[in-house]
Parts: structure tokens; sequence; C-alpha cells
């Protein structure tokens, strides 16, 4: 593994901004801590845990000196798991911790891992807990994944020589200018970055725009396209029987936010006059709003059934809700139709790439900033088709259920998509390893 010497030593207004930034956040600590509460009364000892880890008294590894992974959630530990398993095949003996804010992604690094892997809950971005995760995890490189940058932790690292690197890195347009506005505090966390693998050029060039080092960026592309593919006949055949979904036809709508279940709603009780066959599968992104979303349902009058209550549809169910985690996979596999959520309501789009991976003509959002690149090629291959309101999603809903060729063409298209961009676990990996004896 690599180290590297602290240097260039902090000017007395770079401490002065970091030590106001720290004040800040130590003044939001109150809230912190009762929110966090009243989600441990709800929710039980998951909440809890995270609630003790936030302040760094966080589960020692088995081994110290080995890898810590910071990602935010579930959709960056399943991007991440490619490459986390790369890792593990490389250097057995290598000891890796995954950090997480989540819960949620908490339960996901354990669905994919098992005890493989060593997880934490990242504390909260102040001094002393950094400092004492940093203790007693003892890593020896840190990489983060995508955009989750925090001045004192970075500061921390970069004091006792652990090199910090961000993987698969997104830098948004809007978050260059946020950092931009702050440069006085955020300029000296990027110069103390090892290295930065860059997903895309916006975000290569974005990176550049704040001034950190060429020699630092490396664009790997999206590692996002190195997803398992799962077996998609297998996995079909799997949940048709779980689900009872037989002979129906299905639009599925995965990571859905607030209001996009309504549109949604809208939309599929128009297509179901026209499609009696047609079943609606809401996946929403947040456990939280399972209920709600089951509520929503049923006040519009639509035969609900939940995964979570084990029962089987059948031919006068309407809507499944998945409100079980780690489920959002398997039912694309089911799919005739998918719709990827975040992308109506503003949140910049989940993972399209789920879908495409198994052959799925998708139906997406115009907001899409958080993955620009992948977007526009299945945009371009024709896999995916935006849309913007209810109607929309009518139009194109009706062209692909009526015409089997016309979607599976478009299915292939986003396959082929996928397949074409693999490799960047690789590119990764030579970026992040090239000058270690391993």
């Amino acid at each position: 593994m690599l180290n590297i010497i602290p240097h260039n030593q902090p000017t007395l207004l770079q401490t002065l901004l970091r030590l106001g930034y720290t004040l800040i956040l130590s003044a939001l600590l109150p809230f912190v801590f009762i929110s966090q509460a009243i989600q441990s009364i709800r929710s039980g000892s998951a909440h809890q845990r995270r609630g003790i880890q936030g302040l760094g008294f966080v589960p020692v590894p088995p081994r110290p000196g080995g890898l810590l992974i910071h990602c935010v959630s579930v959709g960056e530990v399943v991007a991440a798991s490619g490459l986390i398993r790369r890792i593990q095949d490389l250097f057995p003996a290598l000891t890796i911790c995954v950090s997480t804010t989540t819960t949620t992604g908490a339960q996901r690094v354990q669905q994919i891992f098992g005890t493989s892997v060593h997880h934490i809950y990242l504390p909260i971005d102040l001094p002393f807990a950094m400092q004492s995760m940093l203790t007693r995890v003892a890593p020896s490189r840190v990489l983060i994944m995508e955009v989750e940058l925090w001045p004192n932790l970075i500061h921390l690292c970069w004091k006792q020589g652990v090199p910090v690197s961000v993987i698969n890195a997104r830098m948004t347009d809007r978050s260059r200018r946020s950092y931009w506005k702050l440069r006085g505090l955020f300029t000296p966390m990027l110069q103390r970055l090892q290295q930065v693998c860059c997903q895309g050029q916006r975000d290569f060039d974005n990176y550049l725009k704040l001034g950190i080092e060429p020699t630092k960026l490396c664009l790997t592309n999206n590692i996002k396209f190195d997803l398992v593919i799962p077996n998609k006949k297998a996995l079909a055949t799997e949940n048709i029987a779980r689900y009872g979904l037989q002979d129906r036809q299905i639009l599925l709508a995965g990571s859905t936010h607030d209001p996009e279940e309504e549109i949604l709603l809208d939309a599929y009780s128009q297509l179901k006059r026209r499609f009696p066959a047609l079943l609606l599968i809401l996946v929403p992104r947040h456990p939280q709003r399972f209920d709600k979303v089951a509520e929503l349902c049923q006040k519009r009058g639509f035969q609900t059934r939940r995964t979570s209550k084990g029962q089987q549809c059948d031919q006068e169910t309407d809507i499944l809700l998945a409100d079980e985690m780690g489920l959002l996979m398997g039912l694309y596999a089911v799919a005739d139709i998918a719709f990827v959520g975040g992308s109506i309501a503003t949140r910049g789009g989940h993972n399209a790439l789920e879908p495409a991976a198994l052959g799925i003509p998708i139906l997406m959002g115009p907001s899409q900033h958080n993955n620009p690149q992948i977007c526009q090629v299945l945009k371009d291959a024709g896999a995916l088709v935006e849309v913007e309101n209810s109607q929309h999603i009518i139009q194109c809903a009706e062209r692909w259920l009526t015409d089997p060729n016309m979607r599976a063409e478009a299915g292939l298209a986003g396959h082929d998509v996928v397949l074409t961009n693999r490799g960047a676990v690789d590119t990764t990996l030579a970026c992040l390893f090239k000058d270690s004896s391993g």
C-alpha cells in the first residue's frame, strides 16, 4: 500500500475556515441526536448503532491496516461491489472495512458480502469522532465512493499519512459551483487527495476547474457498467413463482420518490383499461415511505399486495408494492417496462443500468444529473426514453406493450450498451495500485 508524507501545511486562514465549519457542525449536533433518537425508537437497534458509531465508537475490525471504503448508501454499495470483490481476489489477506451513512446501505453490505467485509457507520465529520474512528479502524488507505468529501476526515488522514482516493468520482456542475463558493475550505481538502478516478469527462473537467493537480486525475469511466449481470431467466422464474406473476404484463417503477408514485398511478389507471393484464410494481427508494405509498394505492382504489406480507398476486391484483430492501434487481427481471425513479422528482435519477443489463426498456424523467453520460448513451442507443408526466408514460408504454418486437429491440440495445462499456473496474484498479507491490 502507498503512503504519503504530510506537506504544504495549512495556512492560518484555512485552519480558521475548517474550525468555523467544525463549530457549525457541532452546533447542529443536538438536532442530529434528536433525529437519530426518534429513528431509534421507531426502527430499533440499527439506528441505535448508527447513533453510537456517529461519535466515532465504531467496532474494531479483525485486523488493522486494511482498506476503508466509504459508500453513502445502497446505490454506492451496489456500484462498488464489483470493485470490492476484485480487491478481495487480488489481496485476500487484506481487511476491507466498508462504511455507510444509512441503515439501508448497511443492510445491503450484509446482503452482498456477509462477514467477508467489516461494516461501520461513518461518524459525523467532527475531529474527535473521525479521529476515534481512524484510531479504531487504523486504515492504510481510504477510498471514497463518488461524492462524500468530508474536510475533517480528509485533513486527519493527510496529517497521519493515510492516502485518500475518490473512486467513480462524480462532480456535477452544480457541485463544482458550490465547492468554488467555499474554495477557502474545500480547495485544501481537494489538494490533499491522492487520486481521483473520474467516472466521466464532465467530472474530470470539473475537478480540473476546482484546481486539483492534473497528475492526480484519471478518467476511468463508470464502474456501474461493471455490475454483475445475473441469469435473467432463472431470476424471472423464481420471482414469477414467488409473487404469482404468471400471465401478467408488468410495468415496474424502481427507486421512486414523491410525487412519482402519484404520476405512475395516474398513468396506470388509464393503461389498465387497454391492457387488463397489466400489473404495476412499485419499489419506493426509502423504506420510511413504504406505508405512505401503500395508503396512497389503497385510497386510489387499487387492489394492492405487499411483498412483506407474503401474499401472492392474483388476476384482480393491480399493484405489487415491494416494501422490503434488496428486491429490485429480481423484480426488474420480470418487468416488461422499467421506470427509473428520482428522475421526475428532481433527485438526479437513479441507476438505469440495472434494467438495461437485464434487457428491459427504460422510461426516465428529465432529472438525470447523477449519471448524465449513462443516460445519454442509453438514449442514443434507443434503450431509454425520457418522459415528463403521466401522459408521456402512457404514450411510450402503449407502444412497447403493443409491439413486443419494438420492446425487445429497445431492451437488447440497453443490454449491449452495458456490455460495450464494461472495464472501468480494471482501469480503476490499475490507477489505484499502479505503484503497489501487491
